[in-house]
């Protein structure tokens, strides 16, 4: 029942309007499924898989399953550890061989949130140990995103946000400058469930481990566990 609530006519209407939209303008698409479980006020588990693809649904060639761990220093700071299994196909098809990239790659982040007003300001950074076909390679993060509530704020029920962030990539070797990643999108929190829709646009110095630039990105977040009691706006997890 709770599903059918969620996709009504009205959601409905707007998921093919969306998706019409998208596949007008040659987007690829950005698929997230993000579990969360929280056993305590501090602690949180996390499992997540991802799927991509270079045209509107169509082109697949990317996938990434990863999990980790999470402590909450305190309400505004938290330090992640996690590790994951990342695979890139060659363009033209779906999952065209042979792969273009195959990584192991673990990380680690501390992720820092402020609140100006009704603003939600996020600060992550993290440092990441890349096991790759072609050996090995570091790489850091930084993003910075703004989140703002559009109706339901404080609600246990139903929030709505506007959520819009920009993410760096950099690494120890010249040229240090990898990769620039930004989404504009919105954010629905009904109970246990998050949903996230918007644009993702990505920039590379070298079109090596994924090519195409911008995509349509739908992402599912559930959160489950005694201590499921977040406030503010939630952050659907991308890697």
């Amino acid at each position: 029942m709770r599903l059918f609530n969620l996709f009504s006519r009205k959601g409905l209407f707007w998921y093919f309007l969306l998706t019409s939209i998208a596949a007008q303008a040659q987007l690829g698409s950005w698929n997230i499924l993000h579990l969360r479980y929280q056993p305590g006020q501090r602690l949180t588990l996390f499992g997540e898989a991802q799927l991509r693809s270079l045209a509107f649904y169509h082109q697949f060639h990317y996938y990434e399953i990863k999990g980790g761990i999470s402590w909450k220093l305190n309400d505004q700071i938290a330090v992640t550890g996690g590790a994951g299994r990342y695979d890139t196909y060659q363009a033209g098809g779906n999952f065209v061989s042979p792969k273009a990239q195959q990584e192991i790659r673990s990380w680690l982040e501390i992720g820092m949130r402020n609140h100006l007003y009704q603003l939600n300001i996020d600060h992550r950074y993290r440092a990441e140990q890349r096991f790759t076909k072609n050996g090995y390679r570091n790489r850091f993060r930084y993003r910075l995103g703004v989140s703002a509530p559009l109706y339901g704020w404080g609600s246990p029920k139903k929030e709505l946000f506007a959520s819009v962030w920009n993410e760096i990539f950099l690494t120890n070797r010249a040229p240090y400058f990898e990769r620039n990643r930004s989404f504009l999108g919105l954010v629905l929190r009904s109970g246990a469930f998050s949903y996230s829709a918007g644009w993702v646009h990505q920039f590379d110095y070298r079109l090596t481990d994924e090519i195409g630039r911008s995509f349509l990105q739908l992402g599912c977040q559930i959160t489950l566990g005694p201590s499921n009691k977040e406030k503010g706006a939630p952050e659907i997890e991308e890697n």
